[in-house]
């Protein structure tokens, strides 16, 4: 066996080791919930801009962006614009010229300002609207025509209902080989006072939404890997692989 067949062989039995321990993934969750106490994934910036990610998260996405190649990219969350430059990066370094689509329904004055001065501004579209709403939906369709992989991420209003009807209306974007990232389906297992000011909650979130999705469409399945390698994650079980079109 080759250096790099062992590495990988290593690599895979250590995540399956890990996977398993439940001492580790109880301590995961602990520090996850300690971490969140203190808005932990509001710490971080890229390239200048806050994007309100947990790092492991963006390894992770990073490595979604590298294996799928999206031709394009929609997010349905604009908030600062962070996360819109972290994907136009990753195409612009991979030489792939789609746009990376944001949409919310406020994208708010000071946020347009900083991302309109940002020099990879030119990469990114922005889409004000709900992210359900039929015009909305006309607007994502123009931004990407020509477009044969976009890479799709939902992070915008987290309740069951909203997500829901993401999945239904967004999932027909991802072609076989491409992923639907939903992020924040750790809503889920958060204690209930996580959301006490919040439209969403345990029952109430992105994985049950997830859950449900998946047992009325069979093009899509969990990438399990993400789960047993991240273990700290905001999207447990939110790394959806497209395996037919």
């Amino acid at each position: 066996m080759d250096a790099l067949a062992e590495f990988e062989r290593q690599k895979a039995q250590s995540i399956a080791e890990m996977a398993a321990d439940s001492h580790m993934r109880k301590l995961s969750y602990d520090w996850f919930s300690a971490a969140s106490r203190h808005r932990y994934s509001y710490n971080f910036e890229w390239l200048g801009l806050p994007i309100i990610q947990f790092p492991q998260d963006l390894v992770a996405l990073q490595e979604v962006v590298w294996a799928a190649r999206p031709d394009c990219v929609i997010e349905t969350g604009v908030a600062h614009g962070g996360s819109l430059v972290f994907y136009a990066s990753l195409l612009k370094m991979m030489d792939i010229r789609g746009p990376v689509v944001g949409v919310d329904i406020d994208i708010r004055e000071h946020n347009r300002q900083r991302l309109d001065q940002h020099p990879l501004r030119e990469g990114v579209e922005l889409i004000q609207g709900s992210s359900t709403a039929p015009e909305t939906l006309d607007q994502v369709r123009e931004a990407i025509r020509g477009a044969s992989n976009p890479l799709v991420v939902l992070d915008s209003n987290h309740a069951y209902a909203h997500v829901a009807r993401e999945l239904e209306l967004y999932a027909p974007f991802v072609r076989k080989g491409g992923y639907l990232v939903v992020l924040d389906t750790g809503v889920d297992d958060m204690p209930p006072e996580f959301a006490a000011d919040r439209p969403w909650g345990p029952g109430n979130g992105p994985k049950r939404a997830v859950a449900e999705f998946l047992r009325s469409n069979r093009r899509f399945e969990v990438d399990q890997s993400y789960n047993d390698k991240l273990l700290i994650t905001v999207a447990p079980d939110g790394f959806l692989r497209c395996i037919s079109n």
